[in-house]
């Protein structure tokens, strides 16, 4: 059996994972760092507890983790920064979700947008990321081809 061919579980493919991946939370925090960057220079435990709707000794403990894996400076009661490979990640991690949201709103698939967006889009790969962004450009580009998908779509909803 191949590589294509091999499947596993959820957890199975997470237990495959390389040792030092990042986690779904790493990721989150980092991508919120770089959100919050782009307006703020000063960045501070208690702006993203507020914003990750989680505890200050929470984001305390992963700042010390994501500091262990060289991807922010931080120190207690200091301001957060990235560094330049968590600068990559967060623009990496930001555009991922954003065209995932993207992607998912043109399929009409916005019920529950930002819930899906959030439990998706650990799993996408940069491959997988490239394709995605390839298809909401060659989507939008595409108005005609987007019309006959709304059309199909609305004619399958009869089916199920």
């Amino acid at each position: 059996m191949n590589e294509r061919e091999k499947f596993f579980t959820a957890r199975g493919y997470e237990i495959a994972a390389p040792q030092d991946s990042l986690t779904p939370s790493m990721e989150d925090y980092i991508e919120m760092i770089y959100r919050l960057s782009r307006n703020n220079r000063f960045i501070r435990v208690n702006d993203l507890a507020e914003r990750l709707n989680v505890q200050p000794p929470s984001v305390t403990k992963m700042m010390q983790k994501l500091h262990d894996k060289d991807l922010l400076n931080y120190e207690k009661y200091g301001v957060i920064n990235l560094t330049d490979e968590g600068e990559k990640l967060g623009l990496f991690f930001l555009m991922r979700h954003n065209t995932l949201k993207e992607l998912l709103y043109l399929l009409g698939a916005d019920k529950n947008l930002q819930r899906d967006v959030e439990q998706i889009e650990h799993h996408i790969n940069a491959d997988t990321f490239e394709s995605f962004y390839a298809l909401v450009k060659f989507l939008k580009e595409n108005k005609s081809i987007l019309d006959l998908f709304y059309q199909y779509k609305k004619r399958m909803e009869s089916e199920y």
